[in-house]
């Protein structure tokens, strides 16, 4: 494979527009500009009149512009996944499947949002029986969206999708290595949109995601690393913008002594490889109990050396995409056969940028960087463990908690409800993510709050709750003019119906 990928961060010309690079070849696939603090605040402040609008249209009128938005995606699919591979590298299966993930999203969001936002009913309790209750959940405003590279539209969608759900505009900011996909969403937005600048992209660098946190936008949402997201909430902490953090993970796989072990290696070896390994909830750890470790072991190997990277279209998996994660994965292999780890598929000879082989590796100490630190390449590191005892210590035993995949045929519903994480999959790999009434975020260092599902449509509004008085109550405690007799009567009401 010849190394004619680029080797550092996209180019910055003169005109303060930067290229956004194909990693296959290092071709050019786009120039986009460097958008500063000034033109970033003027994108929010164009949000706000576009929001009430947005806002102004209703439920029905807000589906009806989405599903249009939708269906002109699905008529250009070719073209957009044609765009993600330039940008990403990925292998065009890899494309189809974020694609699809996004409509299916797409349509969710659009045709849920009433009911889980709209007015409802609220029981107003035996003491204010005299009141009707309603609650609803009334949209943000303008929420800033700061994306990842790995998945360009299905992630940030996670959160643009929703929040236009829900009534907000959104301030758009694409990583600087896929702005392309960020700025073809937006536009094919204004088609179905033209009246106001609804959802806006600005593209730019680190200092381009720093100005949208402080251009007063009523919510942040950011997908990256941990180290980022720590920043991002310091920047939004100033004006208490208030944040979603979807930060990275090294997820667990647990095997069981009763699982389909031929299932749980497929699972592992897609879940660790596809999309390079780029994925924030895929597989990184696998514990396999001692009775099925050799079995799976070798099934994994089996079908780990069939996969090659490469950068044609049927390739089973693409290069890395930002250089410099090369030399991170590199370090990590390095440092788990270094401590007596042993690779039995690959090495450190699979790593030859831009590209980046299957390495599997086997007996790596619980302290090398290959199980502590996020390697977000296509490797693998499988331990034995005695039990499922073990394997859910150890899946616990870092600070991150994003997902886990738990493979047994009669134990999978108690080993997931042990594991300290956002989702689990029983006796699959990342299905979690793709049903789209459920919520998808972590815990501990994988952030907090959630898109997707009806929780990551709440995530972009707040509730507003309203009490009417239909009539007079014979006692009524909210007033002066009470006196202790009506106290007293209150107290004994409590006591009567709570008491027992």
């Amino acid at each position: 494979m010849t190394q004619t990928a680029p080797t550092g961060p996209p180019r910055v010309d003169e005109q303060r527009r930067f290229a956004s690079l194909d990693p296959r070849t290092g071709e050019v696939v786009a120039h986009h500009p460097v958008h500063g603090e000034a033109e970033v605040r003027a994108a929010v402040e164009a949000g706000r009149a576009a929001a009430a609008f947005w806002d102004g249209l209703g439920f029905d009128g807000r589906r009806a512009r989405l599903d249009a938005w939708r269906r002109l995606l699905v008529r250009r699919l070719d073209e957009l996944l044609a765009l993600v591979s330039a940008e990403t590298g990925k292998s065009a299966d890899d494309a189809r499947t974020e694609l699809a993930l996004v409509v299916d999203h797409l349509h969710w969001a659009a045709r849920q949002a009433a009911g889980v936002l709209g007015r409802r009913k609220v029981k107003p309790g035996v003491l204010m029986y005299n009141h009707a209750a309603t609650l609803e959940y009334r949209p943000l405003g303008v929420v800033g969206v700061i994306g990842p590279w790995n998945y360009p539209a299905f992630t940030p969608m996670g959160s643009i999708a929703y929040a236009l759900a829900a009534g907000n505009a959104v301030v758009f900011k694409p990583s600087e290595y896929t702005p392309g996909v960020g700025v073809f969403l937006a536009e094919a937005f204004a088609e179905v949109v033209p009246e106001h600048p609804v959802f806006q992209v600005v593209t730019g660098f680190g200092e381009t995601g720093a100005a949208l946190c402080a251009a007063g936008v009523d919510k942040l949402a950011f997908t990256g690393s941990t180290a980022t997201g720590r920043k991002v909430m310091a920047a939004c902490a100033a004006t208490l913008t208030p944040v979603l953090v979807e930060c990275g993970g090294k997820d667990p796989l647990i095997v069981a002594e009763d699982a389909d072990v031929e299932a749980a290696a497929e699972a592992a070896v897609w879940g660790g490889i596809f999309n390079s390994g780029q994925t924030c909830a895929g597989v990184e750890r696998v514990y396999v109990v001692d009775a099925v470790h050799d079995r799976f072991v070798g099934l994994v190997a089996e079908k780990a050396r069939r996969l090659r990277p490469g950068g044609e279209p049927g390739a089973d998996f693409g290069p890395i995409t930002m250089p410099r994660q090369v030399e991170v994965i590199r370090s990590h292999v390095a440092d788990a056969l270094a401590r007596g780890g042993r690779a039995v598929v690959g090495g450190l000879e699979s790593v030859r940028p831009p590209y980046v082989e299957p390495v599997v590796l086997v007996d790596v100490p619980e302290d090398a960087l290959a199980v502590t630190e996020e390697t977000f390449g296509p490797t693998l590191v499988v331990n034995r463990v005695a039990d499922v005892d073990e394997a859910v210590r150890r899946a616990n035993a870092l600070p991150f908690g994003l997902g886990a995949t738990v493979f047994s045929r009669n134990r999978g519903d108690e080993l997931a409800a042990r594991l300290r994480c956002g989702m689990v999959s029983v006796n699959s790999v990342l299905a979690y993510a793709s049903v789209p009434g459920l919520p998808f975020g972590g815990v501990g260092d994988s952030g907090f709050g959630r898109i997707h599902g009806e929780d990551g449509l709440r995530e972009f509004a707040y509730a507003h709750a309203v009490t009417r008085k239909r009539f007079g109550a014979a006692l009524d405690p909210m007033t002066y003019e009470r006196g202790s007799r009506t106290m007293r009567r209150v107290l004994r009401l409590v006591r009567l119906l709570y008491g027992r």
